[in-house]
Formats: C-alpha cells, sequence, structure tokens
C-alpha cells in the first residue's frame, strides 16, 4: 500500500488533454524482444475498483521482478512520483497490483509501469502507460459516465483476427468513459475453443487457441490462462489501459450455472468438486484482475453525490439451483450477511442514483434443467418464492425507508432489454417503482429472449435478440450499455448500444 501526497501531484503538473493509449504486447507482432535478463510486460496495464482518492494498477511480467508505477497529473509524465510496488513471481502468475491512495479527486491520471530485473539491479524492460480518472469527491457534483456488460470469449467464439477481434472494446473505448462495470462472466472457463467454426452463410470464423482453452479449465494454471487468453486481444487491452474496470464474477469464471458444494457430473471434468475448482479460479480472478483481494466480493463504490454502485456477489453464497423454497435463510443467492449489509448500504446512501449491479437479472426466467433455476425467478407469476423472498425484502425495506433511485444493471443472458417494475402489475406491492437495464454480451455467442416472470411485475420496454442460439460475435447480437448522469439537472440516461457503438434504445430517467 501507498500514500501519495497531493503536494507531489501537483509539482507533476495539471493533466490535460486526451489519455495515453497503452497495453500493446512486447516481444510479440510489432514489439521489440528485450534482453533475456529484461523482465517483459506480457498482458498490458491495467486499472480498477477507483475511488475518489485510490486506484488499483495491475500489469504482468514474463519472470521475476519488482514492480513500480509513475504516476503524474500530466500526460508526459514529467515530474512523476515513482511508487514501488510489489515482487511478481511465480506464486502469483508474475502478476502484480499497487494500491494507489491520496489521489486528487474527480481527475484524469497518467501512470507508466516498469518492472525491474531482481538480478541485476537497475535493468527493466520497456515501460507501458495508462491512465484513469479518479471518482469524484463527496462534494463534486460533476457529470458521470460508464459502460456495462459482460459475457466475453464465450460459447466458442474466441478472437477471430479476421473478424476484427474484440472490437466491442474499441467502441466501448469511444465512449471515453470513466469506468467499465463488468457485470460476470469474464471469461468462459468451461468453454473450450476449436480452431475453426463454419458460419450459417458459409464464411470461417477463425479462432486464435492457446493450450489452456483447448479444455475445461481445472487446474490453477489453466484458470489462469483464460484470463490471460483475453488480454490478447487488441481492444480490449487498449480499453482496460486507459479505462478503470469494476468486476464481478458469475458462473463461467467457474463452471455453467455453479452453486457451492455441487458435484458435476458433466465428464469432461476430471475434478468434480465444484468448491475446489471455485477456489482456483478465485484465485486467478483475484491475479489476473484489478480487484481488491482478502475481502467479499460485494462491495459499494461512490461516485461523487450523484451515484452509488452496489457490487453484488450473487454466486459465492448461492443456494443449489434445484429447489425454490428458501428453507434455509442463511443462503438464498446474497446470503444472509451479504443482503443485510445491501439494506444499510442502500438506506445510508444519500446519492441521487443508487445502482444495484446484479451479475444475474431480477425478473428473467433462467432455467438450469428441469423444475431447476439458475436466477433469481422462480417462473411462477404469484407471491415471492424462493430466491425471489431475498429480493422482496430488499425492495420493501428500501421502499418503508424512502429509498429512490435504484437502478439494476445486468447482463448474463445474451441480449439487450430494459425492464420496467411496477407494483401495479406486480404479485407483490410492496416498493418503489424502477429499472432494470440488461446489456450483453461483450464477445459470446448470442442469445434469448428470456420468459420474463410477473412477480415483480415487470414490463419489457426494449428487447434486441438474435433470431436463434448461439450467433457468433460476426451476425451483430453484441452489446453494451451506457450510462450518463447530468450534474446540473441529475437526469440519467440510457443507452443501448451494439458492438460497434449505434444506439439501438435510449431513455432518460428524471432525478427522483
Amino acid at each position: 500500500m501507498t500514500e501519495l501526497d497531493r503536494r507531489t501531484l501537483l509539482r507533476a503538473g495539471l493533466a490535460a488533454g486526451a489519455g495515453v493509449a497503452g497495453g500493446a504486447l512486447l516481444g510479440g507482432a510489432g514489439g521489440v524482444a528485450a534482453p533475456a535478463w529484461r523482465p517483459v510486460l506480457t498482458h498490458g496495464v491495467q486499472s480498477g475498483d477507483v475511488t475518489a482518492d485510490s486506484a488499483l494498477v495491475w500489469t504482468r511480467a514474463d519472470r521475476p521482478g519488482r514492480m513500480f508505477v509513475e504516476l503524474s497529473r500530466r500526460p508526459d509524465l514529467r515530474g512523476a512520483r515513482v511508487l514501488r510496488g510489489p515482487v511478481l513471481d511465480p506464486t502469483g502468475d508474475f502478476t502484480g497490483r499497487l494500491r494507489l491512495r491520496g489521489l486528487p479527486s474527480g481527475e484524469r491520471l497518467y501512470y507508466r509501469v516498469r518492472v525491474e530485473s531482481l538480478d541485476r539491479h537497475g535493468l527493466c524492460g520497456e515501460p507501458l502507460r495508462g491512465s484513469f480518472a479518479t471518482a469524484p469527491g463527496r462534494h463534486q457534483r460533476r457529470d458521470v459516465r460508464f459502460v456495462w456488460t459482460g459475457d466475453i470469449a464465450g460459447q466458442g467464439w474466441g478472437i477471430a483476427p479476421d473478424f476484427g477481434g474484440m472490437s466491442i472494446f474499441r467502441a466501448m473505448r469511444g465512449v471515453a468513459p470513466d469506468f467499465f462495470l463488468c457485470s460476470g462472466d469474464t471469461v468462459y472457463a468451461d468453454g473450450p475453443l476449436s480452431e475453426t467454426v463454419t458460419l450459417p452463410d458459409g464464411r470461417v470464423w477463425r479462432n486464435l487457441v492457446t493450450p489452456e482453452k483447448t479444455k475445461v479449465a481445472e487446474t490453477l494454471a489453466e484458470y489462469r490462462g483464460q484470463f490471460a487468453y483475453n488480454l490478447l486481444d487488441e481492444h480490449l487491452r487498449a480499453f482496460v489501459a486507459e479505462v478503470p474496470q469494476v468486476n464481478q464474477w458469475d458462473d463461467h469464471e467457474v463452471t455453467n450455472n455453479w452453486y457451492p458444494g455441487e458435484i458435476l457430473t458433466d465428464a469432461r471434468y476430471t475434478e468434480r468438486r465444484v468448491d475446489v475448482l471455485a477456489a482456483r479460479a478465485r484465485q486467478a480472478f483475484g491475479e489476473w484482475l484489478p480487484v481488491p483481494t482478502g475481502g467479499p466480493l460485494y462491495r459499494r463504490l461512490s461516485y461523487g453525490p450523484l451515484l452509488d454502485v452496489f457490487v453484488l456477489d450473487m454466486r459465492t453464497y448461492k443456494d443449489p439451483n434445484d429447489g425454490n423454497t428458501y428453507a434455509d435463510p442463511a443462503r438464498g443467492l446474497l446470503g444472509r450477511e451479504q443482503r443485510q449489509w445491501l439494506v444499510r448500504e442502500l438506506t445510508r446512501s444519500r446519492a441521487t442514483w443508487k445502482v444495484i449491479a446484479a451479475d444475474l437479472p431480477l425478473g428473467l426466467v433462467v432455467p438450469d434443467g428441469p423444475g431447476a433455476q439458475e436466477g433469481v425467478a422462480q417462473g411462477d407469476p404469484g407471491a415471492p418464492a424462493g430466491r425471489e423472498l431475498e429480493f422482496a425484502e430488499v425492495l420493501r425495506t428500501a421502499h418503508r425507508a424512502g429509498v429512490t433511485g435504484i437502478v439494476f444493471l445486468t447482463a448474463d443472458v445474451h441480449y439487450t432489454a430494459a425492464h420496467h417494475y411496477d407494483p401495479a402489475r406486480a404479485a407483490v406491492g410492496d416498493f418503489t417503482p424502477f429499472w432494470e437495464f440488461v446489456s450483453g454480451p461483450a464477445h459470446a455467442g448470442g442469445f434469448g429472449p428470456n420468459r420474463l416472470d410477473g412477480t415483480f411485475g415487470p414490463q419489457a420496454v426494449f428487447v434486441h435478440a438474435p433470431p436463434r442460439a448461439n450467433t457468433s460475435p460476426a451476425e451483430g447480437f453484441q452489446h453494451f450499455g451506457e450510462v450518463s448522469i447530468d450534474a446540473a439537472s441529475g437526469a440519467f440516461t440510457v443507452h443501448l448500444r451494439d458492438r460497434d457503438g449505434v444506439s439501438l434504445w435510449s431513455t432518460t430517467l428524471p432525478a427522483p
């Protein structure tokens, strides 16, 4: 942990102009091979969980070394403060992150990362550059813009250079968001890739394939390889070098529709205990993404007086998918502690808008075989049952406490939609009307639409889904959402966009 003096940043100059592009691979196509003793940064740089005064900065080297970060308000990094980071070694797959503290709020900062050899003092490989914007402070009323999506490189659709790679990240970068919310399925550890797939029109999709992507992930090395694979894409690397991330995990980071205690029957797995697989996946998730470690994955992030984001973990505490009785109040999707935390933090929040970042949709039925449900909705439009009881409690308590401005954002179902929830249409009436916006996939098979469950009175105001299951990214039906909050009026504008950034539908919600 490093404390950064605000006066030091002031001496480094005021930041101005556009962000510094970064994250290009070295030693690969277009790169320069470093001498054997110089550490090479293999997968770019990233930042994440940025607050008003702190940020995580991440990188990975090809061998042991000490991480250093130079940080400045100036894009040319003149007068930058040099911050000493951790040693990168095999125990963390040569990844490392440094938490920067004492940052100025509401500003774009510029950084450069290098790794110094442990064998030869002062010898470093080529550094990489990035930038991030800190969140506004508690009393800084400023415009906020962010994007969200999920579901990256799934259903057999990997990085295909002939089809432009994962170009949706280029479109999201073009929006110039303050941050990126990834609503789960950051990787597809259960989705092996084949070298070629023939598309319906006869064209051939040619995947870039690594050894770890040829089978389902089971070992720690194979789970690490899932995250390494995604960062081979130039559009993703350039995006995460400029846009800080807020990452959730869902099922495909481990295996499809998993829950704690599950024993797999899938013949592809030699390790059938999901708890063992999940522990390895969680370690890889924490190593390869700029996410906090050592505590729960659910958390609240504040962006000035206009926005609080409540990041849920709907996987770690999940009950089995084979029932809807909710017999154990300590389980459900959230678990007792997370549910109480969400209620408590919602009622304490004074932000105009309270975004609940959910890695599973609230009102869409997501089956997991006959009689089993993967998500919240139980498939019965009547009174809340099963996991719906958890969210009935959250919504009821927030309503009685006078909480306004709740919006749900999610992905998971591989299409985009806007749902409005109203107690006048619901089987339960004790909640304040709210919206749920769905957007994805980022680079995976297109599916949907799913059936809506009427318990909370949802209405599908907009839906954009493919004509058949598992449409490739080449056929479109890839989506991301954009939210912009106007500082003057507090209005909350949502655009549901396609992979090229074209707005398919939008709405503006007035400040409550």
